[in-house]
């Protein structure tokens, strides 16, 4: 709020517009993306409620598509697609231009690679594990982001309490080395945990995951699924090494317990892994290190009349989907003009709403449970 998190010289700027009397002067803003990264067709809008927030209370307009909505970085005729538009005193933005970009970015960038795995995986389910490999400061805004993408649980306690949910994780390699015994480590943690809590047995710590797996069902009362988090370089044929722990937990009589991989996983992975038996997914760095989707902020009205820099396009606009293969079309606004999706043959809807209002919210925000299942419903209609 103070603007220490924004770049130096929107400070200046106001400095010069403060001297030079024009700090009622109102421009009307968009925030939009060349391109998606690594040819993504889709992503997914997050962290614009961190933006509303920063916003809220201020002499502004703010609209554009609702968090948690796939969007487009183009539209059909390759316009860019306004996500969000601020309209206003400059004077009440400019200084929080930076702040609200790091916010979409990030948290968008983080959704999508969420909501990609989430797609590659199907039904089975998706854990996030990230947070170790980033600041602890914004692991809420982390897992946040990844559940809202479409991950079914978060590991870390606060990102946990901020989505709404219970922490989901198995245990450590450091616990069977602390007693230096995998069935050891095994029993002493299904005596000492609540019975609430799922029995998920590590695999690979010092000895075969195969021989382990038959272990720890064993070692269990009730174990609900094994882990390998076997690294790459140690893995062989990741597929094989699966379908026999399967096999052999199988002709034990221990068919439901679950298998459930982690370790430098991304969507690629998950979808190579499609026809093996696999029930859970645990995704680290790919999703906490996503690419940011690189928004930019332009003006592109100043009192009303039209403006813009180089390479983009001036004016206010108005922005449709399909709401069946969600494409886009953007028109200038005041066309009166409703257009239908060439591809589908149905009429575009409208899929702007109004966020702000002189500074004061519209509706009440979506819980992340509501926004994750929103998402979910939308990755329906898109492919990867």
């Amino acid at each position: 709020m103070e603007g220490l998190t924004t770049d130096v010289y929107f400070n200046r700027a106001m400095e010069v517009l403060r001297a030079k009397g024009m700090m009622g002067e109102r421009a009307l803003s968009e925030f939009t993306v060349s391109s998606l990264p690594n040819s993504w067709p889709w992503g997914v809008l997050c962290g614009s409620e961190e933006m509303i927030s920063l916003l809220e209370g201020r002499d502004l307009d703010l609209w554009g598509i609702p968090e948690g909505t796939v969007f487009r970085a183009r539209d059909v005729r390759s316009n860019r697609v306004p996500i969000l538009t601020v309209e206003g005193p400059y004077s009440e933005y400019c200084t929080y231009e930076t702040p609200c970009l790091g916010f979409i970015c990030h948290a968008s960038g983080v959704a999508t690679m969420a909501a990609r795995c989430r797609l590659a995986a199907g039904d089975r389910k998706v854990i996030a594990f990230g947070i170790r490999r980033m600041n602890p400061f914004i692991a809420p805004a982390l897992d946040r982001a990844s559940f809202i993408g479409g991950c079914d649980g978060v590991s870390s306690l606060i990102g946990a309490e901020v989505v709404g949910e219970n922490p989901v994780g198995t245990m450590p390699h450091a616990l069977m080395i602390m007693f230096g015994s995998e069935v050891e480590a095994y029993k002493a943690f299904d005596e000492v945990m609540d019975s609430e809590i799922p029995r998920v047995a590590l695999i690979d710590t010092y000895t075969d995951e195969k021989m382990n797996a038959i272990l720890a069902c064993h070692a269990f009362k009730d174990l609900s699924a094994v882990r390998l988090d076997t690294p790459s370089s140690r893995r062989g044929s990741f597929p094989e090494l699966i379908r026999e722990i399967r096999w052999e937990m199988d002709i034990r009589g221990y068919d439901k317990v679950g298998i459930v991989v982690s370790g430098g996983l991304d969507e690629k992975d998950i979808q190579s892994l499609s026809d093996v038996p696999v029930d859970g997914f645990g995704v680290g760095t790919s999703i906490s290190n996503a690419r940011t989707v690189d928004f930019a902020m332009d003006i592109v009205e100043r009192d009303g009349r039209p403006v813009a820099k180089r390479g983009k396009l001036g004016g206010r606009k108005v922005v449709f989907r399909c709401p069946q293969c969600l494409e886009f079309s953007v028109l200038p606004h005041g066309t009166g003009e409703v257009p239908s999706c060439d591809s589908c043959g149905v009429e575009m809807e409208p899929v702007e709403r109004m966020l702000l209002k002189k500074g004061k919210r519209v509706t009440e925000p979506l819980t992340p449970k509501e926004l994750r299942e929103k998402v979910i419903d939308q990755l329906s209609r898109v492919e990867l």
